[in-house]
């Protein structure tokens, strides 16, 4: 995706050295904008492999309000390891265990899992839970009923919660437009703090995602998605992954297909999702800083 590779080459041309909180340093630059429109196809990066099915089992997660690990781990979902066993490692329970060992008896032992893989009061609880408020599901009935509203809003940023979360969200304002003809449906994404290498690939695409969803159990089509980032950055080692990326040519975008039968957002499973004609250049590791 060339907005993609923008921002990269924006953010290492334009962004300053700066220290962060995980002490590993990034190049980071403040306030930016792209746009996608879905309707040209699904932004998954093509410049490197993204793990589409780790990112949909996420967001299928975080719509049904769980904030605890274990669902993900039994899916071999590892984007939310790092917190919990990080957490693990400064308890009086910790006897040495690997991140491996961690893991395994968070699937197995569900006491366990109760103690230690639970993120606090992350985006799950804030999406269905705000002090009460389902906001999910008055996004819905707003935007079914009243579709010009300028109401159409989640909220994951909760100040009150904030010392409570494994990790405070860094995607945290989304809002959805219903346009003129109420054929379709656009969001915007503001995101706080943006991992350029590892979370923004999946962020984009999770939101795309909810975008499609949203879009087919309210009647409408996607079309665009907008993300807006404050603190956007490279991590120093994560820079010459990046420099690699920028050496390669993106390629098509793939499509998405949803069931059609699905009419409720809570009753979709990743196998009523499909990408068609997803190719990618190979997966390029790197390392989380936590």
């Amino acid at each position: 995706m060339k907005q993609y590779l923008d921002l990269c080459r924006h953010v290492l041309e334009h962004g300053e050295d700066r220290g962060d909180r995980t002490g590993t340093g990034t190049r980071s630059l403040f306030g930016y904008q792209m746009r996608m429109d879905l309707r040209e196809g699904f932004p998954l990066l093509t410049t490197k492999k993204v793990f589409f099915r780790g990112l949909a089992e996420e967001l299928i997660w975080i719509i049904s309000g769980n904030t605890n690990i274990q669902p993900l781990v039994k899916k071999n979902v590892k984007i939310w390891n790092d917190w919990p066993y990080d957490a693990y490692k400064k308890s009086v329970d910790y006897q040495g265990e690997s991140m491996e060992e961690f893991i395994a008896r968070i699937a197995d032992d569900d006491a366990f899992a109760a103690k230690y893989g639970n993120l606090g009061p992350v985006y799950g609880h804030q999406w269905r839970d705000f002090f009460g408020i389902d906001q999910l599901k008055d996004l819905i009935r707003g935007l079914r009923e009243d579709p010009f509203s300028r109401r159409h809003i989640l909220c994951a940023w909760n100040p009150a919660q904030i010392q409570e979360m494994a990790l405070p969200p860094c995607h945290a304002f989304i809002q959805f437009y219903v346009s003129a003809d109420r054929k379709y449906l656009s969001c915007q994404l503001y995101q706080r703090s943006a991992d350029i290498f590892l979370g923004v690939p999946f962020n984009i695409a999770s939101y795309a995602l909810l975008t499609h969803m949203l879009a087919q159990v309210c009647g409408y089509e996607a079309k665009d998605f907008v993300h807006t980032f404050g603190d956007a950055h490279i991590y120093q080692d994560h820079i010459s992954l990046i420099e690699e990326q920028l050496t390669r040519e993106p390629l098509p975008l793939c499509h998405l297909k949803l069931n059609p039968q699905i009419q409720e957002i809570e009753d979709f499973t990743y196998a009523d999702m499909e990408l068609e004609g997803y190719v990618s250049h190979p997966a390029i590791k790197g390392k989380v800083s936590v």
